[in-house]
């Protein structure tokens, strides 16, 4: 499911909202979680999952073409934790 999907499922589960209410709503839900990510604080959805941050450290690694050792930089990556509930529901246990 993309993002115009989300969208339009909400839109229609929620008739009594304008479209672009509802667009509203999701753009601004997703700019909270990744602000928060940015600032490097943790966005915790009870039985949904959690979104961090996690530090990746500076390593040697290989040119796959040339086989050439090169830095890598130290980076930062967003990382997401599935809740047991999510878990369990995709599992087919729920």
């Amino acid at each position: 499911m993309i993002k115009s999907e989300l969208i339009e499922k909400l839109a229609a589960a929620n008739p009594h909202l304008f479209q672009r209410d509802v667009e509203r709503v999701v753009n601004s839900i997703f700019e909270e979680i990744t602000q928060a990510l940015e600032r490097g604080e943790r966005v915790e959805l009870r039985g949904f999952g959690a979104f961090s941050v996690r530090n990746r450290p500076p390593r040697q690694g290989r040119n796959p073409r040339t086989g050439d050792a090169v830095s890598v930089k130290e980076k930062h990556v967003p990382f997401f934790k599935t809740g047991k509930e999510l878990r369990e529901r995709v599992d087919g246990k729920a």
